[in-house]
């Protein structure tokens, strides 16, 4: 598929600028209809991702998700960068998210890129709950006092399943991976008001429901790295995730996966080559790209000595009942 242009996909403001003040977030790899990335470079450059994936589906999502996504692109990826305490939040799955709003559910991971001393996370609960419990915990401000506190450092990474409870509390920088959802929950905000000078909404209830108040006895994801090597970081239903530590070319080729490759670069300049059309790009410590799947072979090398780089894609060569269920359940969401 020669004729599929190449393009680095970036958030952008609907008008092109920056907003002012600080910013918390960078929506990388959008096509959430609030906040859709713009394609930065080549023949789709000032198009927007939905508007670029409804023109080829097959060739810039993979005909496997493309089929089972309806043709929406399933992912979303994020750099957060957390200089207060985030609020505690939950997400439904998809079940509830489609039921109440129509929209996919949220599982997500984070990788922690960097990590000020004794800056934490809070992920799943601590103790056991009852719904009552948890309602009257939050009723009263306590609620913290039955999550899991985890002390984060740079390279850590947290999986988020729907219904788990967690938080970014300030100091941390990481980057997020996640289903294409903006549906949270707002549990906690620590009777701090908005911009309106008002208490923030909160979704107690709807929180209550997506919960999952199982204690875990492990809430970080353990995994190896080794140079010069995708290293398996997390294989969900939803998205897979690598990690890789480049100190020379490293090649990779992943056609076989069907799937658009998501690359976020984490630390040192990256030049990223498609082998199959010779295109290629500067990936800047910081930015994204988004590689469609019909041209999913590539040359990626580190420009100034070493990089690291943490890819999502979907890997549709597991056939699991899990994500049997998974594309019946969008399917039946089409009619």
């Amino acid at each position: 598929m020669g004729t599929v242009p190449f393009g680095s996909f970036v958030k952008n403001e609907p008008n092109g600028t920056v907003p002012n003040g600080p910013i918390g977030e960078s929506w990388e790899v959008s096509a959430v209809e609030s906040s859709p990335s713009v394609v930065s470079n080549g023949a789709w450059a000032g198009r927007t991702l939905p508007e670029v994936v409804a023109s080829a589906p097959d060739d810039i999502l993979g005909k496997a998700v493309a089929k089972r996504y309806g043709g929406l692109m399933p992912l979303l990826v994020k750099f957060i960068d957390a200089r207060k305490d985030l609020s505690i939040q939950v997400h439904p799955n998809d079940e509830m998210a489609q039921r109440e709003h129509g929209k996919f559910g949220k599982t997500e991971m984070w990788y922690i890129i960097d990590a000020e001393p004794g800056a934490c996370i809070y992920s799943g609960f601590s103790k056991t709950l009852t719904p009552d419990e948890y309602k009257r915990m939050v009723a009263d401000g306590t609620i913290t006092d039955a999550l899991a506190r985890h002390e984060a450092h740079p390279g850590d990474v947290f999986y988020i399943p729907a219904g788990r409870v967690h938080a970014i509390c300030g100091g941390i920088l990481l980057a997020e991976i996640q289903q294409s959802s903006d549906v949270t929950y707002r549990i906690f905000d620590y009777n701090r008001p908005g911009l309106d000078g008002r208490p923030r909404e909160l979704h107690t209830e709807l929180a209550a429901k997506a919960l999952s108040y199982k204690v875990e006895n492990r809430y970080r994801t353990a995994y190896s790295v080794k140079a010069n090597h995708a290293n398996r970081v997390v294989e969900t239903a939803y998205f897979s995730a690598r990690v890789t530590e480049i100190g020379q070319r490293f090649h990779r080729d992943l056609k076989k996966y069907d799937s658009f490759i998501i690359t976020m670069c984490l630390k040192g300049d990256c030049r990223i080559k498609i082998r199959q059309t010779g295109d290629g790009i500067v990936l800047r410590e910081g930015f994204s790209c988004l590689i469609p799947a019909a041209i999913a072979d590539y040359d990626i090398e580190p420009l100034n000595g070493s990089s690291r780089v943490l890819d999502a894609f979907i890997d549709n060569q597991k056939r699991g009942v899990i994500r049997r269920w998974l594309w019946q359940t969008f399917r039946k969401t089409e009619k």
